[in-house]
């Protein structure tokens, strides 16, 4: 009796580890290579995944088959010639098992990133303008979406974990709860462009840009070194509750990202570095170049979101953080292949989640279809240059005046500047328009050497160029904000 039942043992334990070498010698693919896929045209294109050690795995794509073997880890990878735009089209994956692949289509692909201005969905918290007509009209056939849900880690991770599991066709059943940004921005690349998109959106409400950073990158800087080495130092890996410290969400949100080839980046977030504005000035940056030595793709365009008006208006001129935040922003178009899209007058003063984000997207995407596409369009904002003092005046230049520097439709002032002479105390100014020049003057200000516009959490600025599209705030000063040393 005792030895059948230890046959029957032994016999249940064989079966068993038969059973999980078998289910382990499957090959198993990322999220992210799944049916209704858009993979990046005019890129070599990879394919991954992970099967048993030393596995014959054959991938079939465009009647051509391409093989690899499965690594000591399990990993492998295939590299396909790059492809024009064009689909749908099916590819097979074989190895001990089969899997094939529908509905993919070859176009463009972006990541979109950031905290909650970029989270917020169609039909989320606060709903977007024409919510309901936007979503009943969303059914873009060739429009892909990838949402990837809120994950932590403390080591960089191999896969992520998504909503739906994987790449969605947009239609009205999908996109109510997609990136409002991200999608009004691939509408309007699809609109203009007519080539498939696909969308990774990658974002999580209320985080700080380091925690979106490698802990390579991060040791760098002195505020962050500790922290990532603390991290490095774990036996194992971990899934802390809160998101905001230095490379978590990079490890687990980015990081698994990495070996799929894309066009670009949109970012919308700054509202939870406001108060660190002066360490955003290196941190902004840093993230950047870290996206993009780890992608190793070159320096792919990187597109970000100038901070919306929020909160109340002073009536003085006075400090601000956000202000200083949309400087450290401006400043980060120094890196190339770099835009940014200002929505400092499509703010709410009562809601940080402004419900215009079809304007958003679209003035996201009228960079991309400047820079990338290489249509003729204005793409910019004005953008403060130099300035020239002359007695009790000061003339300001700027860049991206296209079609001319103008005031919103319906002022009869230009407003938002302030001049200061050296006591550093600004005084509301007057200011007019002479070409591509704005002349700004004050009566209390009989020698001025400083001047600022929009310099406030919510500014009351209205200066546009031809195109309609806002001048980024700015001041011509370098003195000590108040966030410097923070």
């Amino acid at each position: 009796m005792q030895l059948a039942t230890l046959a029957r043992s032994f016999f249940l334990f064989v079966v068993t580890c038969f059973m999980a070498l078998y289910s382990y010698a499957d090959v198993r693919l990322p999220a992210l290579v799944s049916n209704n896929m858009v993979l990046q045209r005019n890129k070599p294109l990879h394919i991954w995944g992970w099967a048993d050690k030393g596995e014959k795995i054959t991938v079939s794509f465009f009647n051509t088959t391409y093989k690899a073997t499965a690594a000591a880890n399990g990993k492998w990878q295939v590299t396909l010639p790059a492809r024009p735009a064009g689909g749908p089209y099916t590819m097979t994956i074989k190895g001990n098992n089969v899997i094939t692949l529908d509905n993919i289509l070859i176009g463009e692909v972006w990541i979109a990133s950031g905290q909650s201005n970029m989270e917020m969905p169609v039909n989320g918290w606060s709903h977007v303008i024409n919510f309901e007509q936007e979503i009943k009209a969303a059914n873009y056939p060739e429009i892909r979406l990838f949402q990837i849900n809120h994950t932590t880690s403390t080591a960089p991770q191999e896969d992520v974990v998504t909503w739906k599991g994987g790449w969605l066709t947009c239609t009205p059943e999908n996109i109510p709860q997609f990136s409002a940004v991200g999608y009004f921005f691939a509408r309007e690349i699809y609109t203009h462009e007519h080539i498939p998109v696909g969308v990774i959106h990658t974002s999580w409400g209320g985080t700080v840009a380091e925690a979106w950073t490698s802990g390579e990158s991060l040791k760098t800087m002195p505020a962050f070194a500790d922290t990532v080495k603390a991290l490095e130092s774990l036996p194992e890996p971990k899934a802390p509750g809160d998101p905001n410290k230095a490379t978590l969400l990079y490890n687990a949100m980015i990081h698994p990202l990495l070996p799929y080839p894309i066009r670009g980046a949109i970012w919308y977030q700054g509202e939870s570095n406001a108060d660190r504005a002066y360490q955003y000035r290196e941190l902004f940056p840093l993230m950047i170049k870290d996206w993009r030595k780890h992608w190793n793709t070159g320096e792919f365009p990187f597109y970000f979101v100038q901070l919306a008006s929020f909160k109340d208006k002073k009536t003085e001129p006075a400090p601000s953080a956000w202000a200083e935040l949309r400087e450290a922003q401006l400043r980060t178009l120094a890196l190339p292949n770099t835009g940014m899209a200002s929505a400092v007058d499509i703010g709410d003063a009562k809601d940080i989640h402004p419900r215009n984000k079809q304007e958003v997207g679209r003035r996201l995407s009228l960079i991309a279809r400047a820079q990338v596409y290489g249509e003729k369009i204005p793409f910019s904002g004005p953008v403060y240059l130099s300035k020239q003092i002359a007695g009790s005046k000061i003339t300001l230049s700027f860049k991206y005046t296209d079609d001319g520097l103008m005031m919103k439709h319906g002022s009869s002032a230009l407003t938002g500047f302030e001049i200061a002479g050296a006591d550093k105390q600004f005084h509301w100014a007057q200011a007019k328009i002479s070409g591509d020049h704005i002349i700004v003057w004050s009566d209390e200000v009989k020698s001025p050497v400083a001047v600022r516009y929009g310099w406030a959490d919510n500014p009351d600025g209205n200066l546009y160029n031809g195109a309609g599209l806002p001048a980024s705030p700015f001041r011509t000063d370098d003195w000590q904000g108040i966030t410097f040393g923070k």
